[in-house]
């Protein structure tokens, strides 16, 4: 599937980069960039960079770059073409009917396929539930107390007893059986043929942040085992890059996320008004859904069964809230095992009490670490301040250690500099604290030699689109040729030509790439950090130095060609004048 590139261009024109991504990630601008947090990756300094100018991004921690319509693919987990349509109704363009070719519509066919199988699979579940034969799947989720409207807004449906109801079900609709086994929903076996995963189970359609069916949890009816079967992972099924009820819970417009264990904890708070509560798809909680949940709050609010498998959940979940830089409490749920148990029994105005009383994280650590030591013994209760030392040497911020450290020391009555001083000791009889070193001069780690090539040309491709006039003054020596990358090699034919034409457009060309690990790429190309030189001459120096290694390395290349490609001849002998004529000319950058 592919748009014309004039339309797409136009598309991207008309969706300003600043635009687009502050309504996303929070950004400031700094110079003549802006700078957040990436949302790509854990970070708590801003590494993130957008560019007007360049109408792009590139985070320098994880490399996450491209143009306004990689961040929409990367960030909404959308193809290109889906990207395209997004930021087309944003900007009021009318698309044609897309137009299809054989590259396109093998790499867009199978996933429109997953999606449309999953669709039809979640329409033939919900049609079951309100059969005869699904009876028993609506009996339990009545019994559980869900309305008509809530099973109808989850889309719960319902696998019959027999295992091949679905199977036959979208055969008859004309999907093979390789597609429905990619999609998850069946299996193959000697003995029983195609069979369906789901049978005699309630059926939790998942859906991703755009409302479509990517997968499927199921609760069997009975004891059998497992009790809660998940869709295996696709093409469109990815568990860390999705939560359940996000969909609704995104645009819930509340300061935070309630984080429950499972799906029915999730609807039960749906049900009672909560539409920020999630829940992780069926594995524990992943430092890739903290990312998610980061691009929509700073306030995660755990809601896990107060049993010691929860409290372990929650220990677990804190540390990884902590690592994204979110900001973690801990919902009391006692006497009541779980968030659907204590709304039934409790309803609604407790649970939003419960919530202004959630617990700060880092004190429901201490409280169950506490577990472990008797205070009424003085030793155990040293070693429970020892205890309590070590994690706070935890908070890298100064001035956030030293507020914890005054809040705890008040809480547990330790003397705030008895306490300030355990800490101390601890970190540097740990190596905790260890002071900033400067690195020792002369002996370096032996850098990758092939780096050491691509270095130099992908500083070269950065400084010309950061100084387009340094074109000029180095095309006699340089061509795209001399660039030995694939990749390098198409964007410098483009490039160059934009340059030689006055029209460069940095953005665009990322846009010719539709695979969103080559816009990465091309984007790093357009981002490699320059060095930062105080006076004309160190600048003129260090840029004469890059073209040299271009073409030294160019010249390298071809003539380890010159056995098996007659071609490479030429060059060589094109490469030795360049360079030597290269060597004592001063390149000026004014």
């Amino acid at each position: 599937m592919y748009y014309p590139d004039e339309l797409v261009e136009e598309v991207r024109m008309k969706s300003d980069i600043v635009d687009v991504i502050s309504g996303y990630v929070k950004i400031q601008k700094k110079g003549s960039s802006y700078f957040g947090l990436c949302p790509f990756h854990n970070e708590k300094s801003p590494s993130f960079s957008v560019s007007p100018g360049k109408q792009m991004y590139y985070c320098f921690g994880c490399g996450a770059g491209g143009n306004v319509f990689t961040f929409v693919m990367e960030y909404e987990n959308y193809s290109f073409p889906e990207a395209v349509k997004l930021l087309a109704d944003r900007a009021g363009i009318n698309l044609p009917e897309a137009e299809y070719n054989e590259e396109a519509r093998r790499k867009e066919s199978q996933r429109a396929r997953l999606l449309e199988v999953n669709k039809e699979a979640a329409k033939y579940f919900f049609y079951q539930l309100r059969s005869e034969r699904g009876q028993a799947g609506y009996q339990y989720l009545r019994k559980r107390q869900l309305t008509d409207e809530t099973i109808r807004k989850f889309g719960l449906g319902f696998s019959n007893v027999t295992s091949d109801d679905l199977v036959k079900y979208l055969k008859s609709k004309g999907y093979e059986d390789k597609l429905i086994q990619e999609a998850g929903l069946a299996s193959f076996d000697e003995k029983y043929g195609m069979h369906d995963k789901f049978w005699n189970r309630v059926m939790f359609p998942i859906q991703d942040i755009n409302h479509r069916v990517i997968g499927f949890g199921g609760r069997v009816m009975g004891d059998a085992k497992p009790k809660y079967l998940n869709s295996p992972e696709t093409m469109i099924f990815d568990k860390s890059r999705n939560l359940y009820g996000l969909n609704f819970a995104r645009t819930a417009r509340t300061n935070n996320i309630i984080l429950c264990e499972g799906y029915m904890d999730v609807i039960a708070m749906h049900q009672a008004g909560f539409t920020q509560a999630v829940a992780s798809l069926g594995t524990a909680f992943t430092p890739g859904q903290a990312n998610l949940l980061r691009r929509y709050v700073s306030e995660v609010i755990l809601a896990y069964d107060s049993d010691g498998a929860g409290v372990t959940a929650a220990l677990r979940a804190i540390g990884i809230l902590k690592e994204v830089g979110l900001t973690g409490k801990v919902l009391n749920l006692e006497p009541y095992k779980d968030p659907d148990e204590f709304m039934k029994n409790l309803g609604r105005e407790a649970f939003e009490e419960r919530i202004r009383q959630a617990e700060n994280s880092f004190f429901f650590e201490l409280r169950m670490l506490q577990r472990d030591f008797d205070l009424n013994d003085p030793e155990s209760k040293t070693r429970f301040h020892r205890e309590i030392a070590k994690k706070l040497c935890g908070f890298s911020e100064e001035v956030e250690r030293e507020n914890y450290i005054e809040a705890v020391a008040e809480k547990y009555h330790i003397g705030f500099e008895n306490l300030r001083n355990l800490v101390l000791s601890y970190a540097a009889q740990t190596g905790l604290a260890v002071p900033a070193s400067r690195p020792k001069s002369g002996i370096q780690s032996r850098p990758d030699p092939e780096e050491n090539k691509r270095k130099p040309q992908k500083l070269l491709l950065t400084w010309l689109v950061e100084e387009p006039a340094a074109y000029q003054k180095i095309k006699k020596y340089i061509s795209p040729s001399d660039f030995t990358e694939d990749l390098y090699k198409k964007v410098a034919e483009k490039l160059f030509e934009e340059l030689e034409e006055g029209t460069l457009n940095p953005a665009a060309i990322i846009s010719l790439f539709s695979d969103e690990e080559e816009q990465r790429k091309v984007a790093g190309l357009f981002n490699t950090k320059l060095q930062e030189l105080s006076t004309k001459a160190e600048q003129e120096k260090a840029f004469h130095d890059i073209v040299v290694a271009v073409k030294r390395n160019s010249l390298d290349y071809f003539s380890r060609q010159l056995g098996t490609d007659v071609s490479a001849l030429n060059q060589v002998i094109e490469g030795k004048k360049a360079l030597e004529e290269l060597s004592k000319t001063h390149i000026s950058l004014n």
